[in-house]
């Protein structure tokens, strides 16, 4: 196409507050990459370029400029002005592709992006009664505010390239907070900080599992977990949760050779039993036996309402098979996504450089504010208001429900956690119900939807819903309960 043609139809629009040299850049860079200005073209003087288009000699002169600096253009004094050759023929001639010509993903890639299809996303405004949620209007963020405002105030050569393990304070602080309340045995050099407890989880999955290897996986269970170790390749292994928590006699049964297994021992996700202490020692005894992995996610023991939280599973593991990873998410707020890992010792280096390569290290300043935060007490105040908070909320749901619902509805167990388990009396379909739930304007998560889709018959529970209350105010809780009273009632 004739380079005068297509100059006098570059588009400029003088109401916009890009000026007039960018704009000319900019279109002019889109004609050349999409082969209407092709390389070796020769472009007019800048007096013959202003008489094409309304500009001055100057804006033609910065826009030349920047397209040279970055190698569009070529030329000299004397010569003329160029497209450049450097710009690739394919470049300038490319069509978008159809879709089917495009370049398929690896066998991994293709786990990895369809590895969380099944997970659900919280996608609207808040409402009764949304799973994992902490009252998020309960968290100081007056004082948190003034934390970082701190740390932004005096910089220093710590916010240049970290320690992929984490800020030290910070990991020195959450060792001793662990120690105290979850029985952990571990040194500040055992802790890695990471972009919560989900990278946590992808990290130990694409480490320790090569592809084809069996993990165990609880089922009912946190899918966000079995995602990880269907991205990694290994092949998930479902075993059934019971009173007991999970059934170590069944996985051993069936899966012996399994290389890890990934539970919830405090508060079962989402059945809310934890596991007793026959199960955890013929847990960590299988584990031993067979030099497997067992990752104990202890995602909400902060949040027990019946007597002190439960030891870790971490706490009785004798022979470094046990990796505790935990997250603040349900205790500060989810969108801070800040996790940590306690790796026994001969594992916590590889996880170090594990971490460095996804992501170099977590982000420096919340982590600092996170360190102030605990040394200065407001950690601990932080969890004794809110646990009182949640008490209170899940008082307000059992009452509710024993009142609304008591022919229709039965508890699972409510002593810890942000939700409770409610099973249904009668022949209700989950998914009917939830999806009438979701017309009423309410959430309700169907049990069904923590079944792993491989599980066999014996991984079977009965039907129901996990019930989210910690995030809701005392009427929207009541209000929440009416509307699933008048949908179970067929009202």
């Amino acid at each position: 196409m004739n380079a005068f043609l297509v100059i006098a139809a570059l588009p400029l629009d003088r109401t916009l507050a890009t000026p007039l040299f960018r704009q000319l850049y900019a279109a002019m860079k889109t004609a050349i990459l999409d082969g209407s200005l092709a390389p070796g073209t020769q472009l007019p003087p800048t007096r013959a370029f202003c008489a094409l288009l309304p500009v001055s000699r100057q804006t033609v002169l910065n826009a030349y400029a920047l397209l040279m600096a970055e190698g569009y253009l070529a030329g000299a004094v004397g010569k003329g002005t160029f497209v450049s050759h450097a710009v690739p023929v394919p470049v300038a001639q490319a069509r978008p592709a159809r879709p089917g010509l495009l370049r398929p993903l690896s066998s991994r890639g293709q786990g990895v992006v369809t590895a969380m299809e099944t997970v659900a996303f919280h996608r609207s405004p808040l409402r009764a009664f949304r799973v994992g949620m902490p009252r998020i209007d309960h968290f100081p963020f007056d004082v948190w505010n003034r934390l970082e405002a701190r740390r932004w105030r005096r910089p220093d050569h710590r916010f240049g390239y970290g320690d992929p393990a984490g800020f030290l304070p910070l990991r020195e602080l959450l060792c001793v907070y662990l120690q105290a309340s979850r029985g952990v045995r571990c040194t500040p050099q055992q802790i890695v900080i990471t972009s919560g407890s989900q990278q946590a989880l992808f990290l130990l999955s694409t480490i320790l599992l090569a592809p084809g290897d069996a993990a165990w996986m609880e089922s009912p269970g946190y899918r966000g977990a079995s995602a990880t170790l269907r991205a990694a390749g290994a092949q998930v292994f479902p075993v059934p949760v019971d009173g007991e928590g999970l059934d170590v006699a069944y996985g051993a049964a069936h899966c012996p050779h399994a290389k890890l297994a990934y539970v919830t021992p405090s508060h079962q996700l989402p059945l809310g039993v934890s596991m007793s202490l026959p199960r955890r020692l013929a847990l960590l005894d299988w584990a031993a036996r067979h030099k497997a992995w067992v990752v104990e996610d202890d995602y909400d023991s902060e949040y027990r309402y019946t007597g002190a939280p439960l030891a870790s599973l971490q706490s009785q593991d004798r022979a470094g098979c046990v990796i505790y990873v935990g997250t603040l998410s349900k205790v500060l707020f989810p969108g801070l996504r800040l996790g940590y890992m306690v790796a026994p010792p001969a594992l916590a280096e590889a996880l170090v450089q594990a971490k460095a390569v996804v992501d170099r290290h977590t982000a420096i300043v919340p982590q600092m504010a996170l360190a102030d935060f605990i040394a200065e007490g407001h950690f601990a105040r932080h969890i004794r208001r809110t646990r009182d908070s949640n008490a209170g909320r899940r008082d307000v749901l059992l009452r509710g429900l024993a009142r609304e619902l008591d022919d229709q509805l039965y508890c699972g167990p409510a002593d810890s956690g942000l939700e409770l388990c409610a099973y249904f009396r009668g022949t209700h379909d989950e998914d009917t119900v939830s999806r009438g739930g979701l017309e009423r304007g309410i959430e309700l998560r169907p049990l069904g939807h923590y079944a792993d889709p491989c599980a066999s018959a014996a991984c079977a529970t009965p039907a129901g819903l996990l019930l989210g209350f910690a995030a809701l105010a005392a009427d929207e809780i009541n209000d929440g309960l009416r509307v699933l009273g008048q949908l179970l009632h067929g009202r």
